[in-house]
C-alpha cells in the first residue's frame, strides 16, 4: 500500500490519545484502515504538561494504530486546543498596483499574508486566518472575489491565536515519538468537518465539542467559519464532582458518571440506589442516581451556560445572524445521557448528537463513527486535504515550467517568471515549528 495516499490524523486529548490512519476510497469518502488508542497522561486541559509521558501515550497509539492497519506511519495531522486559545476579528486591504487585471490568488495570499504580520501579544502566535467575507472597491459581501476587476480588495478575517510554548510543545511531543510533523488544525475545525454537513454549514450552526479536559466550539454561518472558542472544562471535570460529591475514588466516579449518569435529574426516582464496593474492609458505599444526577447537572448547566455566552457574544440573537440549525454536540462528553434535552432547555437552540460519519465510508464500524472520534476522523480528512494541496502544486510547477520551456525556445530573451509556490499560513507555521524544533535539538 502505498503510503501517500493515506493521512493520519493525531488526536492529543486530556483523556485520551487517538492515532487514526485513513485514506479516499474510490467514491471519495473516507475510509479507516486503523485506530489506536492510549490513556492520555501528560496533557492538561489540552495542553501537555508532562512532555515524557506523553510521547509514550503517542508511541503507544502510533503502534496501535500501525498494527490495526499494517503500515508505518511517518507523518501525521496534530490538533491543538487547550485554554490558551482565543480568537479576534480583523479586517484589512490592499491596493492592487493594477485594476485592470482580475484579482487572482497572489491578491488574497497577499491580503492573507499581511494578516500575519499583525502584531500579537508577546508568547502568542497566530494558528489559522480565515477570511469571512470579502469587499472590492467598496462592494460589500462578495463570497469570492477571483475573477473581478477592482483596485482595492478588503477582507474581514477570523483569527485565531495560541500560545507558541504550547504549540511547540505539542510539535516537540510529535517529534520525539519518531513522527513527522505534517500539518497542525485547530481541534474545533476537525471537529466541525467531521461532523457537520454543508447545509447546516450554510443556515448556520455552533459545533460544541466536549471533551475530557476542554469543550471546543465553532460557529459556521453561510458556509464560513465565524467564531471558535476554547473552554477550559470538559468531561473530567464532571468525574472530579462526583468524586468528591460522593467521596468515592476517580475510576468509580468515571464508571458512574458513564454507566448511570444523567444530565437531567428530574429521570430518576428517589429509590435508584447503586452500591459501590468499599475501598479494602470498608464498608460499601450507597448512592442514589437522584443526587448523582444532581451533581452532573450542576456541572453540566456551567459549561453549557458558558458555550451559551460565547455563542451570544458571536451575535446569535441578531436576527441576520441566528444559527438557525441550532447546536450540534459531540466529543465523548456528548454522550451522557439527557444532554441534549439539557442543552435545548438552556439555550433555546435545535439540538442534535453529532456522529463523525458525514464523510465516512458506508461500511465503517460502529466504533470509529463515535462522537469519541469526532477530532481524529476530522484530522485525518485534514490531511488528505493537504496532500491532494500539495499535489496540485506540483502539476502546476510542472506545467508552468513545461511552459516555459516552451517559450524559452522560442523565445530566448524571455524574463525568468518566478515561480509561484502557494503555501498556506498553517504549513508556514508548521515549517516555522520545525525549523524550531530542528534547531533546538
Amino acid at each position: 500500500m502505498e503510503s501517500n495516499n493515506i493521512s493520519v490524523g493525531l488526536d492529543i486529548g486530556t483523556t485520551k490519545i487517538v492515532a487514526m490512519i485513513g485514506r479516499k476510497n474510490e467514491y471519495g469518502k473516507l475510509e479507516i484502515l486503523g485506530i489506536g488508542k492510549s490513556k492520555s497522561l501528560g496533557v492538561h486541559r489540552g495542553v501537555v504538561n508532562n512532555i515524557t509521558q506523553t510521547i509514550q501515550s503517542i508511541q503507544q497509539a502510533v503502534q496501535e494504530a500501525e498494527a490495526a492497519a499494517g503500515t508505518k506511519i511517518e507523518g501525521v495531522t496534530v490538533g491543538i486546543a487547550g485554554q490558551h486559545i482565543r480568537s479576534l476579528q480583523h479586517s484589512d486591504y490592499i491596493t492592487r498596483s493594477n485594476s485592470e487585471v482580475v484579482i487572482d490568488e497572489d491578491d488574497i495570499d497577499r491580503l492573507i499574508n499581511q494578516v500575519h504580520k499583525l502584531v500579537m501579544l508577546p508568547g502568542e502566535e497566530i494558528i489559522h486566518v480565515l477570511p469571512q467575507e470579502y469587499k472590492v472597491d467598496g462592494q460589500a459581501e462578495i463570497k469570492e472575489p477571483i475573477g473581478m476587476y477592482g483596485g482595492r480588495l478588503e477582507a474581514n478575517f477570523h483569527v485565531v491565536v495560541g500560545q507558541v510554548s504550547s504549540i511547540r510543545n505539542i510539535g516537540r511531543c510529535v517529534k520525539s515519538a519518531g513522527l513527522e510533523l505534517e500539518g497542525i488544525t485547530l481541534e474545533p475545525l476537525a471537529s466541525a468537518n467531521a461532523v457537520l454537513s454543508q447545509e447546516e454549514k450554510e443556515a448556520g450552526v455552533a459545533l460544541i465539542d466536549i471533551g475530557g479536559g476542554t469543550t471546543d466550539l465553532a460557529i459556521f454561518r453561510d458556509g464560513i467559519i465565524r467564531h471558535t472558542a476554547v473552554i477550559p472544562f470538559g468531561g473530567n471535570v464532571i468525574t472530579e464532582d462526583i468524586k468528591e460529591g460522593c467521596s468515592i475514588i476517580e475510576k468509580q466516579a468515571e464508571l458512574l458518571k458513564i454507566k448511570f449518569g444523567s444530565a437531567w435529574p428530574g429521570e430518576n426516582k428517589d429509590n435508584e440506589i447503586v452500591s459501590i464496593p468499599g475501598l479494602r474492609g470498608r464498608e460499601p458505599k450507597e448512592i442514589t442516581l437522584k443526587n448523582l444526577s444532581k451533581i452532573i447537572h450542576a456541572r453540566v448547566v456551567e459549561i453549557i451556560e458558558q458555550v451559551y455566552v460565547e455563542i451570544k457574544n458571536y451575535g446569535h440573537e441578531e436576527q441576520k445572524k441566528k444559527l438557525i440549525a441550532g447546536i450540534v454536540l459531540t466529543g465523548g462528553g456528548s454522550q451522557l445521557n439527557h444532554l441534549k434535552q439539557l442543552v435545548e432547555y438552556i439555550t433555546g437552540m435545535d439540538t442534535r448528537i453529532g456522529y463523525p460519519n458525514e464523510h465516512l465510508a458506508g461500511d465503517s464500524d460502529d466504533d470509529v463513527t463515535s462522537p469519541l472520534f469526532a477530532t481524529a476522523v476530522g484530522l485525518v480528512m485534514d490531511g488528505l486535504k493537504r496532500q491532494e494541496k500539495k499535489k496540485l502544486e506540483s502539476v502546476t510547477n510542472a506545467i508552468n515550467e513545461a511552459d516555459e520551456a516552451l517559450q524559452d525556445n522560442e523565445q530566448e530573451q524571455t524574463i525568468e517568471q518566478p515561480k509561484k509556490e502557494r503555501k498556506s499560513f498553517l504549513d508556514k507555521l508548521t515549517e516555522r515549528v520545525k525549523d524550531f524544533l530542528d534547531n533546538a535539538e
